[in-house]
């Protein structure tokens, strides 16, 4: 086992957080008991409106908790002196980065700014650390790029440079990957899960993207919309049922065999189909998004399908009411169900 696993970089114990408005304190999470360790990838997922970018704010030291302790490193959290703490921890939020006349260098270089200060040169380990933040999320050659120039996924790797570039072990990330495409979104993903373990920093991300979060934390903290935190392996909660209670609704179901959310097939017919392929996996997606459930194998149906694969390509054997069919493409298959005339009773 890593013993540094067990390295906790940041603690908060009974743990309330909120917001005061005109003296009125208002508390969307409380009674939290929580650790990022090093070396460890937490994804913080939970609901609009739960709390995850107060309690982000709350673990940076940008708004004050209402009760309860942090700790960084084992020292109390405001005991530390903001210039020591920017040493110890950094932050990306999703607000967006000065474009003026800044370049994708000088912006990474603002991470050295609590050792050097506003007026202080860079030294050789200034420049060390700002070639290897570079380097470490795949921005090499942006270093001269005006931040107005970037796209959306260079933009966020230049962020997120500039507070590896810090020194900091432990990194707070505000939904990072919520501009991006898919691509990047998994990119940017793999970039911090393998910075958290390499690196041996504590890092967590709060995200909407709860199939991503599922394939690459180490560790999950769900809030719920009544302000409590659930804290598990993300195996440990796709099974157990937390899911479902925190995100499901009246449109949607969590697959716990799939790991992920679908929505509920309306109306609800019900279709056979046999194959193990990969043509019959996404056969079987095909029909969920045109409304039909899948049926068990003594379950009455509306048609059934058999995937067959043949040596130089694949069928599609349907039968329906007695009439059987072939298709040659799972879209002349697709076109066939939508030109057909379903309700509950065929």
């Amino acid at each position: 086992m890593n013993p540094a696993l067990h390295t906790e970089h940041l603690t908060a114990t009974k743990l309330s957080i909120g917001y005061s408005h005109r003296g009125q304190e208002t508390c969307v999470a409380e009674a939290l008991d929580l650790a990022l360790n090093a070396g460890e990838f937490i994804c913080l997922l939970g609901p609009n409106g739960a709390g995850k970018s107060t309690l982000i704010r709350t673990l940076a030291g940008m708004q004050a908790p209402l009760s309860g302790s942090l700790k960084l490193q084992n020292q109390t959290f405001h005991s530390i002196s903001p210039r020591e703490r920017a040493r110890m921890i950094s932050v990306v939020l999703t607000e967006a980065l000065p474009v003026g006349m800044m370049d994708a260098y000088s912006l990474v270089a603002l991470g050295r700014h609590p050792y050097s200060g506003w007026l202080g040169g860079l030294n050789q380990h200034d420049k060390e650390r700002i070639k290897w933040a570079f380097k470490a999320v795949g921005a090499e050659g942006l270093e001269g790029r005006q931040i107005a120039e970037l796209s959306d996924g260079e933009r966020q790797k230049i962020s997120i440079a500039r507070a590896l570039a810090q020194e900091a072990q432990v990194m707070l990330l505000d939904e990072p990957t919520a501009f991006l495409d898919l691509p990047r979104r998994v990119e940017l993903m793999t970039i911090l899960r393998n910075l958290a373990h390499r690196e041996q920093m504590g890092l967590l991300l709060s995200t909407h993207d709860l199939d991503l979060a599922l394939r690459f934390a180490d560790r999950l903290w769900m809030i719920t919309t009544d302000g409590k935190l659930i804290q598990g392996y993300p195996e440990e909660l796709a099974m157990s049922g937390e899911f479902a209670r925190i995100f499901a609704n009246e449109n949607l179901d969590w697959d716990a065999e799939r790991g992920s959310f679908r929505a509920h097939p309306n109306p609800c017919l019900k279709a056979h189909i046999q194959g193990d392929s990969i043509h019959a996996l996404w056969t079987r997606r095909a029909l969920e998004r045109l409304g039909f459930g899948i049926a068990k194998p003594d379950e009455n149906s509306a048609l059934s399908i058999q995937v067959v694969e043949l040596d130089d390509h694949t069928e599609w054997a349907v039968a329906r009411n007695g009439n059987q069919a072939k298709h040659t493409s799972i879209s002349q298959l697709i076109d066939w169900i939508r030109a057909e005339s379903w309700s509950s009773k065929n």
